[in-house]
């Protein structure tokens, strides 16, 4: 019962807080996503498979050993033997392994493009609500205002109590609206904790506020990590096939050996012998010439060029959707802000005050918060998607 309690008391104290901006996501990710770390080793497996390649067969010792009879002496022989390749497999082993290793390399940095992207993403949403929180705070705020308006006006006779009754309402409504965005905020930040590499007990602040809506410049794609892949993958492929050209030849085998014999002619005479050889051995490719390896590799060669134009073409085509996108959005941020909004908010400050002294109903107060409310809350969506397409745009070019 004692131990329960004290993890109990000590395991709040494991938790802890982080604040991080829209900037530090990546650096983050980088350094603490438990996935990348795992993925990681896989460039330390083709580093150490680089190691064994290319390398000769270790060489073979064979002796034996015959006893003496009536008919054949006390012989003894010694033998080594080395195989050689006649081809340049041994280097194209070494040129396959490096290229792995470069594979291996390009698709960590394509996880790492693709989990920055995921959390910078989530990162601007969780932004975005909290904006999205401020303005029904903030619209909650004179919403309770108007409703304590008509609830005195109520009380003195002078509205309706229906008015009064409909105001508070339309700030439960408000109320219930920021409660969802909570939610939803929960939500965002528990997507966003495993890949900031934070436990779900962790504090998760973002600090700072989503950048202007600027334009990113455009830049060449052609570094992005998965095409770089896909490109490697090429090469290897390639080089693959040409290994698979090189094994038509089976190793040569070459080697030395030495015999000793030793013959008792008579009891006190014994005659001894030997003789040192050389023997060469080359395969002959009567059968196998390793057709249907090499026909394997030439086919998976063609199908890795043609993965990587598909690719390209892909990747283009996000660039230029996220580009439009981007544009897109920012003019209508930009245009509902600049333009509609303040008039908007104008004819609601006329309708408010003119609803206190009595000219209009509560109906057309409500009706125009709400639509300056759908408005402020369509200019911070078009900031949202904005920058949520910026992050499309900079994952497809491969610059994060």
């Amino acid at each position: 019962m004692v131990r329960v309690f004290c993890i109990l008391l000590l395991s709040p104290l494991a938790a802890s807080a982080v604040t991080l901006s829209l900037t530090d996501i990546a650096s983050r990710v980088r350094s603490h996503h438990p996935s990348l770390k795992a993925a990681r080793l896989s460039i330390d497996e083709a580093r150490g498979r680089q190691l064994g390649a290319g390398r000769l067969s270790n060489p073979t010792l064979d002796t034996s050993f015959q006893n003496e009879s009536r008919v054949s002496p006390r012989t003894t022989v010694f033998g080594i033997d080395q195989s050689f390749p006649l081809t340049k497999r041994l280097s194209l082993e070494k040129k396959l392994t490096a290229q792995l290793v470069t594979a291996a390399e390009h698709e960590v940095r394509d996880v790492e493009r693709r989990y920055i992207a995921a959390a910078r993403s989530l990162a601007v949403k969780l932004l975005a609500l909290e904006k999205q929180r401020a303005l029904r705070q903030q619209q909650t705020a004179l919403a309770q205002k108007l409703s304590d308006f008509a609830k005195d006006r109520a009380q003195a006779g002078e509205l309706s109590p229906l008015d009064a009754a409909q105001a508070q309402v339309d700030t439960q409504r408000l109320l219930l609206e920021a409660r969802r965005i909570e939610i939803e905020s929960v939500s965002l930040r528990g997507e966003l904790k495993p890949i900031l590499g934070l436990n779900p007990q962790d504090t998760l602040t973002l600090s700072g506020d989503l950048p202007s809506l600027t334009l990113p410049p455009s830049k060449a794609w052609q570094q992005r990590a998965d095409y770089q892949l896909a490109q490697t993958k090429v090469e290897a492929a390639q080089t693959d096939s040409a290994l698979a050209n090189a094994r038509r030849m089976s190793d040569v085998s070459a080697g030395f050996f030495a015999s000793r014999e030793q013959q008792d002619v008579t009891p006190r005479n014994t005659e001894r012998t030997g003789f040192v050889g050389f023997r060469f051995s080359i395969p002959l490719p009567f059968w196998n010439r390793n057709q249907g390896e090499i026909a394997e590799k030439a086919a998976t060669a063609e199908r890795a060029r043609l993965e990587k134009e598909a690719l390209a073409t892909q990747i283009t085509g996000e660039a230029d959707t996220a580009r439009r996108e981007m544009e897109a959005n920012a003019a209508l941020a930009t245009d509902t802000r600049d333009k509609l909004l303040p008039l908007v908010i104008e004819q609601t400050s006329k309708l408010e005050k003119a609803y206190e002294s009595g000219q209009t109903d509560l109906l057309t107060v409500l009706r125009a918060r709400d639509q300056r409310l759908q408005l402020e809350s369509a200019a911070l969506d078009a900031t949202r998607d904005f920058h949520l397409a910026r992050i499309r745009y900079e994952s497809a070019i491969g610059h994060p």
